[in-house]
């Protein structure tokens, strides 16, 4: 169920902000006119149709499962293997639960939400890494904690949690290769497309919620992005590979390096439109079945969902439908879960993100990159 009073905290966070957000059914509040206006000219605000009751389910019966998983630490994700998973996986819960409606202790889940951010501010390192676990790609999990960190932050302002996410955006700018990217561990070193749109989010986030970011940095990240682009409109995993395997497009790396345009402030040009083409041969129902894209189902569609809302009109409009029907079948009936890459509770929590898009609780997805 959303709760109203989680809905007035989040849009009042919003517009206090200058970011538009809109509830299920694309009623806008406490917008004021001039919000209004500026909603009306965004392309990616549709019909409104997108819930539909067996949506609505599926979310419902899937925050059930997730929330019982959390740990008695706040954490999420225990024992799941790669990407420095446990703060990676708390961080995508949280923001599941944020998506619909829930503030740290404000919700059915506001509980879940304050436990997921304590964790997460006390795994942080002196350094500023936002994370515990020492596993092999623990910027995936820095990146993903401090994208949290900036929504919780930006909704429900606290000196602690603001002070962490400066020292998570230092070790961003302070890990950027030279070639404008990132890559697993926190040293300026190698980069590729996959972890960079990780820090990008977590970029974008944080300044939306007033956290400074140099616009050099980003504006190296765009360069690195567009450079990873091949002909065919997709996107290698890393800057100068060719041919086949991984410096051939796949559609996951696809799908981030699109919303890696958009969430660092590209909003039109040739590499979209070709970046959003060669996305739409993997349409759900049609090749972007677990079987046709290459493995990384949920990675791949948590970035492609993304990267369709900000483009808006007719691709959103045909996207989301169809993979929110996809998702519902895929999810398991008798426990609400889903089942996947890494582990249960990731693929759970990037299936509720997708799913719950519509809401447009979180400022993250509102469409105004850290470059812009």
């Amino acid at each position: 169920m959303f709760l109203y009073s989680g809905r007035l905290n989040l849009a009042a966070a919003a517009v206090r902000r200058g970011v538009v957000l809109i509830a299920s059914g694309a009623v806008l509040l406490a917008a004021p006119a001039f919000a209004q206006e500026a909603i009306a000219a965004r392309p990616n605000v549709v019909s409104g149709d997108e819930i539909t009751p067996a949506q609505q389910e599926a979310v419902r019966r899937g925050l059930e499962w997730l929330a019982k998983q959390q740990q008695r630490n706040g954490s999420f994700g225990q024992g799941g293997e790669g990407f420095g998973a446990v703060s990676g996986i708390t961080a995508l819960s949280g923001i599941a639960f944020m998506a619909s409606g829930n503030l740290p202790g404000r919700g059915l889940y506001g509980d879940n939400v304050q436990r997921a951010a304590d964790y997460l501010v006390n795994s942080a390192q002196e350094s500023g890494l936002l994370a515990a676990e020492t596993a092999h790609g623990v910027m995936y999990s820095h990146g993903f904690a401090a994208l949290f960190l900036a929504e919780v932050y930006g909704m429900t302002p606290d000196d602690q949690v603001k002070e962490k996410l400066q020292r998570a955006v230092r070790l961003i700018q302070k890990s950027q290769n030279p070639q404008g990217g990132w890559r697993y561990m926190p040293v300026p070193v190698d980069a590729d497309i996959s972890v960079t749109i990780c820090q990008v989010m977590a970029l974008r986030a944080a300044r939306d919620a007033g956290v400074k970011v140099e616009k050099e940095t980003i504006d190296r990240a765009i360069e690195y992005v567009r450079k990873c682009q091949n002909a065919d409109g997709g996107f290698s995993y890393m800057i100068g590979m060719s041919g086949r395997g991984e410096g051939g497009s796949a559609f996951p790396r696809s799908a981030a390096g699109v919303a890696a345009l958009y969430y660092a402030g590209v909003f039109e040009g040739d590499e979209l439109t070709r970046g959003l083409k060669y996305l739409t041969q993997f349409s759900p129902g049609k090749g972007g079945g677990a079987g046709n894209i290459g493995g990384h189902y949920y990675y791949g569609h948590y970035y492609a969902v993304q990267a369709m809302f900000l483009a808006g009109g007719d691709h959103w409009k045909l996207w989301y439908p169809a993979v929110r029907d996809e998702l519902i079948r895929r999810q398991d009936r008798a426990t609400g879960r889903w089942t996947g890459e890494i582990n249960d509770e990731y693929a759970t929590a990037c299936a509720l993100i997708i799913l719950q898009m519509p809401n447009r609780y979180l400022p993250v997805f509102s469409g105004k990159g850290p470059g812009s």
